[in-house]
């Protein structure tokens, strides 16, 4: 549909609300002639009248008063969308899940604010039961998530690093889950109960193993903590583990890490505006991914 000269609403809508030709005039820079011929416009095109003249006063119609509301709504938020724009232009709105999130993303995050003071990256972490990202419907620029790099085709993505799965207990439990494994309790971080599966699977190790008891939780972090409580043998992501198995919090009563085929990826939309701001969070990411670990511990990929 064809619209009347915006220019022409606009002072109209000025005048309306100023309930003067002349405040309009003043406040958008022009002469109150022109304010009063961008009106007769407005008259023209809606064919009725706007303003009630009296000599030199005038006064809002009631089709003017009710067309003058919907406008200042309206021009209210193209400029919030405007103001909106001009910020977001400096920041970066990250989706992430909650795992990766509290056992590496914040530290890396808070070690990047100190060192660049543009983007602004600010951080929703939430669960996904599985890892996605809809840039037409979520209020993200990008996104890190877990899968195998097959995000869409109106997407970009670069892998961060790959899942390493292996089991793991508070030392207490170290001896009893290297020996006895099948009298602990099974703590499960997914409840498909999938990452017990793929590292027994590929390990080879005690094929006749229960797995239809012990505690289901939904994310490797919840995993993880009860683990660390001693509330049984999880199976964790062996490199967002690493500060708790370094610091003696947690164990590993087995060597084998088993690679899912899957890694955690940084996925934006094709085409953002945004590119040079994630390109440059991408690379901090990556020159800070955790690396594997030299000590005792064997890989087993294509779990």
């Amino acid at each position: 549909m064809s619209l009347p000269p915006l220019y022409a609403l606009r002072a109209f809508e000025a005048a309306a609300r100023l309930e003067s030709f002349s405040k309009a005039a003043a406040v958008l820079n022009i002469t109150p002639g022109a304010v009063s011929r961008h009106i007769r416009t407005l008259e023209a095109w809606f064919e009725c009248e706007l303003f009630q003249r009296n000599g030199p006063r005038v006064k809002v119609s009631e089709a003017g008063r009710i067309l003058a509301s919907q406008l200042t709504e309206s021009f209210l938020g193209i400029e919030q969308a405007c103001y909106a724009f001009k910020s977001n232009n400096l920041q970066l709105r990250l989706k992430a899940p909650s795992t990766l999130t509290m056992r590496w993303l914040l530290d890396v995050l808070n070690a990047f604010r100190e060192n660049h003071t543009t983007p602004r990256v600010e951080i929703t972490s939430v669960w996904m039961d599985t890892d996605s990202v809809d840039f037409m419907r979520e209020p993200y620029d990008c996104a890190i998530l877990l899968g195998k790099g097959d995000f869409g085709d109106s997407t970009e993505s670069r892998l961060l690093f790959s899942e390493w799965l292996i089991p793991v207990c508070s030392p207490a439990l170290l001896e009893k889950a290297k020996h006895h494994l099948p009298d602990c309790e099974l703590i499960h971080p997914s409840p498909d109960r999938r990452d017990w599966r793929r590292w027994l699977n590929k390990t080879g190790r005690l094929p006749a193993l229960d797995l239809t008891g012990g505690k289901v939780f939904d994310t490797l972090e919840q995993g993880n903590l009860a683990a660390l409580s001693g509330h049984g043998v999880s199976v964790g992501d062996l490199l967002l583990s690493l500060d708790a198995i370094n610091s003696g919090l947690l164990a590993l009563p087995f060597s084998e890490a088993v690679a899912t085929g899957e890694g955690y990826y940084l996925v934006w939309p094709r085409h953002s505006g945004k590119t040079r701001h994630i390109e440059l969070l991408l690379n901090w990411l990556k020159l800070h991914v955790p690396g594997l670990p030299d000590k005792t511990l064997s890989y087993v990929k294509n779990a």
